[in-house]
């Protein structure tokens, strides 16, 4: 008997078991890494970055039509399903100022940190047919977002990207007078430091397979920009909201997730020192874990019909 993943969204597409017959005729290499496990439930070893690989490429297929995606070996490879929801709860929140969810090519998205998987502006697209921009400070990452981009021509007019020359700013160099956006995203480099980053993924690691494991093994890839950050997400997300403020006029939602709840206190505070008029916190499921998306606004209920 199936179950539901009851913790993801409810228009998540991935909510069913992985169906691993149709994936493997998607991917028929998956087949591979395919194995039962004792709980007589078809899987794969999430541990294995190739196995992972493999199976994002026939979720990709498979449920957005996209092709040849394909990651280096250094770059963060994501979970579709967690990377699914918070573009669905970004729906439910422009949701809330009309009847109906909008779609389509007028509502303009931004994604910070697209990097070289670009999964969240093809989800976006696929899913709702809004455009994005996706940028990144990592040239060779938006050098590989763009190599799928290539493969995938219908979406060459609703998906652009653009380079953060200044690791400093997020907002600065990307947003141009004229630009509006119905939302920004982010899902922010987590670790305070590389050593950080390689604990934490020596207990993920561990988790996944219940072993005694004593070398950390980054199952999802990840390069420095992917995974840390100088002060961690609270430095980095206490950055994006101070520049929030700059373009408050051009973003009618900032969003961004957040993984440690003892973080969103200083955050909320901030957010209230910067006159935000508006500010949400929503729980979600990433993964293994719950995160949060915290989502911000300076825009007048009364001049919110103007933007969808």
């Amino acid at each position: 008997m199936t179950t539901e993943k009851s913790s993801l969204h409810t228009r998540n597409l991935h909510r069913n078991p992985y169906d691993f017959d149709q994936l493997i005729s998607c991917v028929p290499e998956l087949k591979h890494y395919v194995f039962v496990n004792a709980y007589q439930t078809a899987t794969i070893n999430f541990s294995l970055p190739k196995a992972v690989k493999l199976l994002n490429q026939a979720l990709l297929l498979h449920f957005y039509n996209i092709k040849n995606w394909d990651i280096p070996e250094a770059n963060l490879c994501p979970p579709i399903p967690g990377r699914a929801d918070y573009v669905h709860y970004i729906a439910d929140l422009l949701t809330e100022h009309q009847n109906k969810i909008p779609t389509g090519a007028s509502i303009s998205g931004l994604d910070i940190g697209t990097g070289a998987n670009l999964v969240y502006p093809l989800l976006a697209q696929r899913s709702y047919g809004w455009k994005m921009l996706g940028t990144d400070i990592n040239q060779s990452s938006l050098e590989n977002a763009q190599r799928i981009l290539d493969h995938n021509t219908d979406l060459l007019p609703f998906i652009q990207l653009k380079q953060q020359p200044d690791p400093n700013h997020i907002f600065k160099n990307i947003i141009e007078d004229g630009d509006r956006f119905a939302f920004s995203m982010c899902n922010p480099p987590f670790h305070d430091s590389e050593e950080s980053a390689l604990k934490g993924n020596l207990r993920k690691t561990k988790n996944i397979n219940k072993s005694k494991a004593k070398k950390p093994l980054l199952n999802f890839g990840g390069q420095r920009s992917e995974l840390w950050c100088e002060g961690g997400e609270i430095a980095f997300i206490t950055k994006m909201i101070q520049e929030s403020a700059q373009y408050s006029s051009q973003v009618l939602w900032f969003t961004c997730l957040v993984s440690k709840k003892d973080s969103l206190y200083k955050l909320t505070t901030l957010l209230k020192k910067v006159k935000a008029l508006e500010i949400k916190t929503i729980d979600m499921a990433q993964g293994q874990k719950v995160s949060r998306m915290l989502a911000w606004s300076f825009i007048p209920q009364r001049d919110l019909k103007d933007w969808l």
